[in-house]
């Protein structure tokens, strides 16, 4: 009896702790745009719209591609985790490190947002024949969505909203970014 006791201690033991922020998200480096041999795509109907394009949209998407290049995939990846962590404990962010695990990952999406913020509002849009507005620059648009919804995200963790709640933000800003993916424009 004595030895199954023990041996009863030992199995049921102190909780595990919940992950902790190094484990889902550790801060992103802060990203430097530096010169490349990058340059644009101009696919059909893109190739009809090259003149409409500024100079300075294409240095802000050249940026914008270092940034998903180096961080698009991580920073999804810690939002997923963390949303993983708070659904566990059902949405409460006062249970365990849900609280500094919500700052973590806010801070790094805020700084991939104040990154993008001046690079996808440089992005120019025009309207055509129809009077129906469009971005002449390739995947223009995609940064400019993701950034958008890329910040709902930010909000609706800070305000402690339920993962269902900005969960279709964090859809969206994966759609538009498998989008940039899909289309090569970065590589």
């Amino acid at each position: 009896m004595t030895v199954l006791g023990s041996a009863t201690v030992v199995l049921i033991g102190p909780a595990s702790a919940g992950p902790t922020v190094d484990e889902i998200a550790p801060p992103l480096p802060v990203i430097a745009p530096t010169p490349t041999d990058w340059v644009p795509k101009f696919p059909f109907p893109y190739d009809q719209t090259r003149g409409s394009v500024t100079d300075a949209e294409i240095t802000a998407e050249r940026e914008m591609c270092q940034w998903f290049n180096a961080q698009y995939d991580t920073l999804m990846t810690q939002i997923d985790r963390f949303n993983v962590t708070v659904v566990a404990d059902n949405g409460d962010y006062n249970v365990g490190g849900n609280q500094q695990l919500a700052d973590a990952v806010t801070a790094n999406v805020d700084q991939s947002v104040d990154f993008l913020a001046p690079r996808a509002q440089a992005m120019s849009t025009t309207q055509d024949y129809v009077g129906d507005t469009y971005f002449p620059l390739y995947q223009g648009e995609s940064f400019y969505q993701l950034w958008q919804y890329l910040m709902n995200v930010s909000n609706g963790i800070k305000a402690h909203q339920p993962v269902w709640f900005y969960g279709p933000s964090v859809q969206r800003a994966l759609k538009w970014g498998s989008r940039i993916d899909r289309s090569h424009v970065c590589r």
